[in-house]
């Protein structure tokens, strides 16, 4: 695995960065194989990411929008117009301004009764999209992770069973502090992907930035931790303010 840690001064310049990436990203796997496969993260950062690529008029002329598969790394247990669902937020955002057909969005129905359900119908949605054999992974060309101040990634949060999956490409996941289940990717399907991207702000995430990048490995406590792609890279982009703590942010 390659990691890249890099520190931006503030959360616009953190965004732009993220939008470079974004577009240098779908741009490079369009042109190599005709589609771009993203992994999409709920969260206030990538809300802003997701604007300035719709609106941004240089940037949304970067993004080969008609090659865009995209789909998403977790999703809250409620219907996709609660304030709750990452999928409102990145419909609101940036699906309705762009140039997509609704066949190039995958949602997870966070309205089904049964979490389990919706897990089990997006599992099936991305083998059917990878056309993967039993045992195979999807490979996205991008995910995009946040990281809450507890370690936490995706819908993978400390001491929760989702951490300990090792052949599920999606699964139910409840999570006690928050009394709901959620719906999530296994770390199996994120460090299958050829590049992940972080995109971590906020002084709160100071400590637990600290100690998953520089700490011993204790996933269970950080799950971010999990995310290592066997076979590709993952950017961390950190507003200053979360990599106050960090050695190299000292250098």
């Amino acid at each position: 695995m390659t990691r890249e840690v890099r520190i931006l001064e503030n959360a616009g310049a953190l965004c732009r960065a993220a939008a470079a990436e974004f577009a240098q990203s779908a741009g490079a796997a369009a042109r190599e194989k005709g589609l771009c496969a993203i992994a999409l993260s709920g969260g206030s950062t990538p809300k802003s990411l997701y604007a300035m690529l719709a609106t941004d008029p240089s940037l949304r002329a970067q993004i080969p929008w008609d090659k865009l598969h995209l789909f998403f790394g977790d999703e809250r247990h409620v219907p996709p117009d609660n304030p709750e669902s990452n999928f409102r937020m990145a419909q609101e955002a940036m699906l309705s301004k762009a140039p997509l057909a609704p066949e190039q969005i995958a949602r997870i129905k966070g309205e089904y009764p049964e979490a389990a359900r919706a897990a089990k119908e997006y599992e099936q949605t991305l083998r059917q999209f990878f056309k993967l054999a039993d045992g195979q992974f999807p490979r996205f060309d991008l995910v995009l992770l946040g990281m809450g101040p507890d370690g936490h990634t995706a819908s993978l949060f400390p001491g929760t069973k989702a951490l300990y999956e090792e052949e599920r490409l999606v699964v139910s996941n409840w999570v006690g502090k928050f009394f709901t289940e959620r719906i999530t990717m296994t770390a199996p399907v994120l460090n299958n992907a050829a590049r992940v991207m972080f995109l971590v702000q906020g002084e709160d995430k100071a400590p637990a930035l600290k100690a998953v990048l520089e700490g011993p490995y204790e996933p269970e406590q950080l799950p971010a931790q999990l995310i290592q792609p066997h076979n590709g890279t993952v950017l961390w982009l950190v507003e200053r303010a979360a990599a106050r703590l960090l050695d190299c942010a000292k250098l």
